[in-house]
């Protein structure tokens, strides 16, 4: 039998997304998203509230990388979602991290995380309910070592971090436990 509780943050996993864009001045602001989503093959949407620094600089910039956050960097990571730009200056120099410049758009790529995705700014949506970014991934890099053999992202190698909203921990994949579009193909045959 299922207890009632209450209005929760139900869905799980979570992923947690390094989200960074340049200020004004070619500053590097990072900051941890677990709202968002791929849209389409080419387009993510990221859920930010308005008037976050990292928001304020995809609107001037309209570009921005989202690096998938690894087990490895679980600290910074957790760092960039609980401090903020806008009260903390030095925020992505406190990590002692690195960042150069994509050479796909006008955003900056954080060294340590293996994979980043590279985007164009296509919308900015806002209503009275939510505040959103859509962008288009121009590119995705990766480093060799979250590679299969096929040149493919091994997500048992990349040990990616999903946020369990329920209780604010962090998890990390890893073991595959069936094949997606093939799992349930016996189901097809009734």
């Amino acid at each position: 039998m299922k207890r009632d509780l209450g209005v929760v943050d139900a869905v799980y996993p979570m992923p947690v997304l390094m989200v960074a864009a340049y200020d004004e001045n070619g500053k590097v602001n990072v900051m941890n998203v677990a709202w968002g989503q791929i849209a389409d093959d080419d387009k993510i949407i990221l859920f930010i509230g308005e008037g976050k620094r990292t928001w304020l600089n995809i609107l001037a910039s309209k570009a921005f990388t989202v690096a998938l956050a690894d087990e490895e960097h679980m600290d910074v990571a957790d760092f960039f979602g609980i401090a903020s730009g806008n009260r903390i200056n030095d925020k992505f120099e406190r990590t002692g991290y690195h960042a150069v410049k994509s050479d796909k758009v006008n955003a900056p790529i954080i060294e340590e995380f293996p994979v980043v995705m590279e985007c164009e700014l296509l919308e900015h949506l806002k209503d009275e309910y939510v505040s959103a970014i859509v962008g288009k991934i121009v590119n995705v890099k990766a480093e060799e070592k979250v590679l299969n053999e096929k040149g493919k992202v091994d997500v048992t190698k990349l040990h990616a971090l999903m946020f369990d909203q329920f209780q604010n921990g962090y998890y990390s994949t890893g073991e595959k436990v069936g094949q997606a579009w093939n799992a349930g193909k016996d189901l097809m045959k009734k």
